[in-house]
């Protein structure tokens, strides 16, 4: 008989360790506190998959750039100033965080992280046998001023160093690149390693394959409470037809910026913050990207999806609050009027904002592992801005976990119990 996985999150990682426990035969299922079952975060993003993407969040001179940020409503980042010992404990981790040794130990693995999940996705792509909009053309990080291509030129470097395909282009050779749009830069770097796809196209798609597979999804379901009894874990659940128990031999915690709360059911500290990120989605824009871009000195990103551009970014940590703040949506429209001079106003004003929870750990890595005395329960979150990006390897690294095989990639740092 199967053994029975239940999967806390319907995000991409849930649904990506889904997929793989029902290919090693586990008996799953997915509960979803969304009552559509979209969990917002991993349909609304860029789509973007990054191997470019090696640094963590915590490195030097980010936390000075973020005070200076601090002072700017329109800024890509901030912290809104609240009393919480949660939240002074989280910055204090960040702060530690965020040095050059930590870089240089966190780098290689999110390089390998972020490699393998990129072939993952095409072999997903290929499983799932629809179109959700894979494109492998790379990704152009756009830079508007001579000193933000200088930098991106040292990043290059340190790219090429570790074995990826990075280019420094002038102007002229980003107009090639993209021909039919204008753009006002001095020149970009070319990441040939990294690809996008439609993210809303790929949740519905794989939601789909498991659906046929025949996973079992609890949609409009709260968790509550977690406990561990001596190898079979009980989840309390609130929904439609009320409390109840649902049992499992196997939990995985993928529940994005909820699961500290709940991690705490098992007595597990799992710091986290919901960062807090936006977008806008303008519907057949004049102005069309054919490869996805970082505006570098914005700190956001534009990502084609066939007939739409969605551009997005922001980091801001102010709680759980679902309120969309105006001056952070100005800042994004007013950035991309900077780098797409002929990109009207009135496309970006007649896009619809979207707003995301995404989880952000102290030192920039996600938690990925056992819990900490307790073996049957797998952890899987925190992946902040590249929870899309991961999403597939960390679903693969998740099943092996659970049929007790050697994990592909060391976890030793994602350890879940590393902040105590």
């Amino acid at each position: 008989m199967a053994r029975h996985a239940l999967v806390v999150g319907a995000g991409v990682v849930g649904l990506n360790a889904a997929h793989e426990l029902r290919r090693r035969g586990f008996d799953v299922t997915v509960v979803e506190r969304d009552p559509a079952g979209h969990a917002a975060t991993s349909h609304g993003n860029a789509g973007i998959v990054v191997p470019s993407h090696f640094v963590p969040l915590a490195a030097p001179g980010v936390v000075t750039q973020a005070l200076r940020w601090m002072l700017d409503p329109m800024s890509p980042f901030y912290v809104r100033p609240r009393a919480s010992l949660e939240l002074a404990r989280w910055g204090w981790g960040f702060l530690r965080s965020a040095n050059a040794a930590h870089v240089a130990r966190a780098a290689p693995l999110l390089l390998a992280l972020n490699l393998a999940s990129r072939r993952r996705y095409e072999e997903l792509v290929a499983e799932l046998g629809v179109d959700v909009g894979f494109t492998p053309r790379g990704l152009l990080l756009l830079c508007h001023t001579d000193r933000g291509l200088e930098e991106e030129a040292r990043g290059a470097a340190a790219a090429r160093g570790m074995g990826l395909d990075a280019v420094v282009l002038d102007a002229a050779e980003v107009r090639a690149l993209e021909p039919g749009i204008e753009l006002d830069v001095v020149g970009a770097v070319h990441v040939r390693d990294d690809a996008h796809l439609d993210p809303g196209a790929t949740m519905r798609a794989l939601r789909a394959r498991l659906d046929r597979d025949g996973v079992r999804f609890r949609n409009g379901t709260e968790v509550t409470g977690l406990r561990d009894h001596g190898g079979v874990v009980e989840v309390d659940v609130v929904g439609a037809e009320g409390a109840r128990v649902e049992a499992a031999d196997a939990l995985v915690l993928a529940g994005g910026s909820w699961s500290g709360a709940l991690a705490r059911s098992l007595g597990l500290r799992l710091p986290l913050q919901p960062g807090k990120g936006y977008a806008l989605t303008i519907e057949r824009p004049s102005q069309r990207l054919r490869t996805a871009a970082i505006l570098v000195e914005a700190r956001a990103a534009a990502t084609p999806l066939g007939d739409r551009l969605r551009i997005g970014g922001t980091m801001e940590i102010a709680g759980f609050d679902p309120r969309l703040t105006p001056s952070r949506i100005e800042g994004i429209k007013r950035a991309a009027g900077r780098y797409f001079p002929r990109l009207p106003r009135a496309e970006l004003d007649g896009a619809a904002p979207w707003m995301g929870f995404r989880p952000v750990s102290p030192d920039g890595l996600p938690y990925l592992g056992r819990a900490p005395r307790h073996p049957n329960v797998i952890v899987a979150t925190g992946h902040a801005m590249m929870g899309f990006s991961l999403g597939p390897i960390s679903g693969q690294l998740v099943a092996e976990l659970v049929a007790g095989e050697r994990p592909s990639v060391d976890l030793t740092l994602l350890a879940p119990g590393r902040f105590g």
